[in-house]
């Protein structure tokens, strides 16, 4: 299984620890809430409104190095605006392992 990294964010910040701490920060800060939200819609089975909140969700997955995770996030996206949510167990494994890999830095 793909393993968040700090890959991306030590890219985007070219050597500036500052920077890298504050996206960090913005990622640590953002996610709980994010992820509170999209659980939210989906036990309310509003899947409209869950595809808004995994279309934010796959830009942190991005900002930490996942790929496949990314992609994951878009396909689920669409099949969440088709009133599917068939990925759902798969973009949970993918959020829980963010979520530790958030919470161990």
């Amino acid at each position: 299984m793909e393993q968040p990294n700090l890959n991306y964010i030590k890219e985007l910040a070219a050597g500036d620890v500052t920077f890298e701490q504050k996206l960090i920060q913005i990622v640590k800060t953002e996610l709980p809430d994010e992820i509170a939200t999209y659980e939210l819609n989906i036990s309310n089975n509003a899947f409209a409104k869950a595809a808004e909140n995994v279309h934010k969700l796959k830009h942190k997955l991005g900002i930490v190095g996942l790929v496949e995770g990314y992609d994951l996030a878009i396909s689920f996206e669409e099949e969440l605006k088709l009133g599917k949510n068939d990925l759902k167990e798969q973009f949970d494994i993918v959020l829980l392992s963010v979520v530790h890999f958030i919470n161990d830095l």
